[in-house]
């Protein structure tokens, strides 16, 4: 398996799912970095005054949020700090919808979902629950330090966790396309349908994703390798790996299931009973996971 950006569990009821979080797309583009020709260095960001030109020490830089035009409200490390959301290590399922209600325009980033700490049994009966009922699972899930709006789905054998575009985020369509009555109201004659139907079906062809390529990409690694082969080569000082992520032990509650089911009548007890379960697990400085209900950011 790929390595693991996130671990912690999906949650529901009182059902924890053991779970690790895995990229499910890649940006392997080609990536042009700055060089100094002169010495063939690495050029890095430079913190720039854009009135004076000069370069503005980090120890002078705050942050501020543009409150109206030309006028911005300062804001500290500390408040801003604060204002993010609770660090947990759980996807907290809050509902289930029927996997066509949500817009195409709202899904933003997958990532793919593994099953560890023996959670597999569980892992499948919610990929299977999720499939046969044709629905898919809203939650919320804390990824550095931002609070995400996301959705459960089952593909093939596994579960995939896709991170949901909030609805501030999305423009409204009408407002932003301003479409005529030329397209909205159109009329097309029967004979136009039948012969664009036509055409699709004379050009339709199987998925092959193995087919498709990106060709800016091809040209340039292509030329760089002819390059490097003549011995157009620079030296130029390499970056240091990124620090391990710090990864959370969750304890699979499959037995609570049945406790969960029984327990919808009355929410209240419910909430009660998963906080006195999860106490044992608990570890010092763990940070307590977020409100199942919460469905907006907090900063």
């Amino acid at each position: 398996m790929a390595r693991a950006i996130w671990k912690g569990a999906i949650s529901f009821g009182l059902v924890h799912i053991p779970v690790a979080l895995v990229s499910a797309t890649s940006s392997e583009g080609v990536d042009f970095d700055w060089l100094d020709k002169r010495s063939m260095d690495p050029v890095g960001y430079k913190r720039v005054n854009k009135v004076t030109g000069k370069e503005v020490s980090a120890e002078n830089i705050v942050k501020g949020v543009e409150y109206q035009k030309d006028r911005y409200v300062v804001l500290s490390e500390e408040e801003i700090r604060a204002a993010h959301p609770e660090a947990t290590q759980t996807i907290d399922i809050f509902g289930f919808v029927d996997s066509q209600q949500i817009p195409l325009q709202h899904i933003d980033t997958p990532y793919y979902l593994a099953p560890v700490q023996r959670g597999e049994k569980v892992y499948a009966l919610l990929r299977e629950t999720l499939h046969t009922s044709n629905k898919v699972a809203l939650a919320n899930v804390v990824l550095h330090t931002r609070e995400h709006l996301a959705a459960l789905m089952p593909l093939a054998s596994a579960l995939v966790l896709v991170l949901l575009r909030w609805p501030e985020q999305v423009r409204d369509m009408d407002e932003t396309l301003q479409l005529s009555e030329a397209v909205t109201d159109v009329k097309l004659s029967k004979g136009e349908r039948d012969m664009a139907k036509k055409l699709v079906k004379d050009m339709s062809v199987d998925w092959q994703p193995e087919d498709y390529r990106d060709t800016f990409q091809d040209k340039i690694m292509a030329l760089v390798k002819t390059k490097a082969k003549r011995g157009k080569l620079e030296a130029v000082g390499g970056q240091s790996p990124d620090p391990e992520r710090k990864q959370a032990d969750v304890i699979d509650l499959t037995e609570l299931l049945r406790q969960s089911l029984a327990g919808q009548s009355s929410p209240r007890k419910t909430k009660a009973s998963a906080r006195a379960s999860a106490k044992p697990a608990a570890k010092s400085g763990e940070a307590k996971p977020a409100s199942p209900g919460k469905r907006r950011r907090a900063g």
